[in-house]
């Protein structure tokens, strides 16, 4: 995406900043689009100091982006009937970890603070997926526990500010995963205590006591900004927003109310707090996030670009049905006031508005972290319950072949996945649709054991994998019949 615009003012912040309350790590643009709107929304009608210093861990653009705007952007609602602009400003600063460490651990230590939160993608736990764990293998990891003073990843710099509030009697706070992730308050708290036991056993046992890892659920379809979309606003607004964000209309944000101290009014803004998350975060994960793999994998390698122009096709809407109706609700226990049904119609009519440019290849991305949360454990209660899911072992086949890295036409696919040069490897090494599968089956950091060894299971994404191979996508889409 382009800069800015030189020939219109920037963005600015006209009104005092709020004082901080709030770390967030990930400013990517579902946290602008989510967290940080809807705290914006709940300081300006219910009050309190909830600022966001925002944290990247890697990259130094959203700090390029908000810097100059004094932390503002605009939130831009999109919707067949136009486009709708909001001014943000919650965020007061933008930190970038590798250039100052330092900062960020006091920016976490500091006693203002209360609540660091977290969307930070799956990659960004240093786990296994399949397993939940932290990889103490993993090369941040290794450096952090090495250097903790000076940490790289997400539960080195949380364990070392923990520390620094520990030992400086700061008190606790709220350690909040907002990321798609089955239980996420309870990996959050797994990976930070696997790292504070490695580091300190005693640190371990006091984070364990005071700090609090709620589990949440998010749900807001944020496709990634362009240049057209900063240009459309520019001409609409009349200034210059390089970090603005574009989203749909609906959002919502389910959080278990575990507070060790305090929080936002989120709850005035339409936040749910509930008692247990788990059962919205499953109908979320395996509904709307398991779809969207199936639409991206398949679509993409169907040549559509957009999960709207995927769905536009008759047979992919109705395998998106099939999916539900016959193999993804059949293992959702129904939340308390949600009609599972009904949820899923709302998402095919989200996935239809041709407002909302979701681009297959961006979903695709880091399909090793997502598939096991939101395609792998319904085949696993439904292998479990006697019935084999022959739609999603043909998305797991899509990933297979998209993970080789060459499309339908030959084009080579650019595959941006942690594993991806491994997964590549393996796939090359392979002769025939059988090789291939067993090959990719046995990365255990994605595929649980029992789940590779099972050969039923196995043989179904074989022969989708060789349905693909022949047929194509759209085809083979088009013919199916479980």
């Amino acid at each position: 995406m382009e800069a800015g615009l030189p020939d219109k003012p920037r963005l600015s912040r006209t009104a005092p900043a709020p004082k901080v309350g709030i770390v967030h790590l990930g400013p990517g643009a579902f946290f602008r689009a989510f967290n940080a709107v809807y705290t914006d929304e709940a300081m300006a009608l219910s009050g309190g100091d909830w600022g966001i210093t925002a944290v990247s861990l890697r990259s130094a653009t959203a700090r390029d982006q908000l810097e100059p705007q004094g932390g503002t952007y605009t939130s831009v609602t999109l919707a067949p009937d136009g486009e709708r602009d909001k001014v943000i400003g919650a965020i007061t600063q933008v930190l970038v970890a590798p250039d100052d460490p330092e900062a960020v651990i006091s920016a976490i230590a500091d006693p203002a603070v209360r609540i660091v939160s977290l969307t930070i993608t799956e990659k960004g736990y240093c786990h296994s997926p399949a397993t939940g764990r932290l990889r103490l293998d993993h090369p941040d990891v290794v450096h952090d526990l090495a250097h903790p003073e000076a940490p790289r990843s997400a539960p080195g710099f949380l364990v070392a500010a923990l520390a620094r509030r520990r030992d400086s009697g700061a008190g606790p706070l709220t350690v909040l995963s907002c990321d798609n992730l089955p239980s996420n308050g309870a990996l959050a708290r797994g990976v930070v205590l696997d790292f504070a036991r490695a580091l300190d056993p005693d640190l371990a046992d006091w984070i364990a006591e005071e700090i609090s890892f709620p589990a949440t659920m998010v749900d807001r379809i944020t496709p990634a900004t362009t240049a057209d979309d900063v240009a459309r606003l520019a001409d609409r607004a009349g200034y210059d927003d390089p970090g603005c964000v574009a989203h749909e209309q609906f959002r919502q944000w389910v959080i278990e109310d575990n507070f060790v101290a305090g929080r936002p009014a989120w709850d005035s803004v339409g936040v749910q707090f509930v008692a247990s998350v788990e059962a919205h975060e499953t109908m979320k994960l395996r509904c709307l996030n398991g779809t969207h793999s199936a639409l991206a994998y398949l679509g993409y390698l169907g040549g559509y670009e957009t999960i709207s122009e995927t769905v536009s096709d008759p047979a992919f809407a109705a395998f998106c049905e099939h999916l539900w109706a016959q193999e993804i609700l059949p293992t959702v226990e129904r939340p308390e006031g949600e009609d599972l049904k009904a949820y899923c119609q709302t998402l095919l009519a989200r996935y239809r508005d041709p407002s909302i440019r979701h681009r297959t290849w961006q979903i695709a991305m880091d399909g090793s972290q997502k598939l096991p949360q939101r395609i792998l454990g319904t085949i696993a209660d439904t292998r479990a319950a006697g019935g084999m899911p022959e739609g999603l072992c043909l998305v797991v086949a899509a990933w297979m072949r998209y993970v080789g890295g060459v499309d339908e036409t030959g084009a080579p696919i650019d595959v941006r996945d942690p594993l991806a040069a491994r997964l590549k490897a393996a796939s090359d090494a392979a002769d025939g649709a059988e090789a291939t599968v067993a090959a990719l089956l046995a990365f255990d950091e994605i595929f649980a054991p029992e789940l590779a060894a099972d050969a039923p299971f196995r043989d179904a994404v074989s022969a989708a994998f060789a349905r693909l191979e022949k047929d194509g996508a759209r085809a083979t889409v088009t013919a199916f019949k479980p």
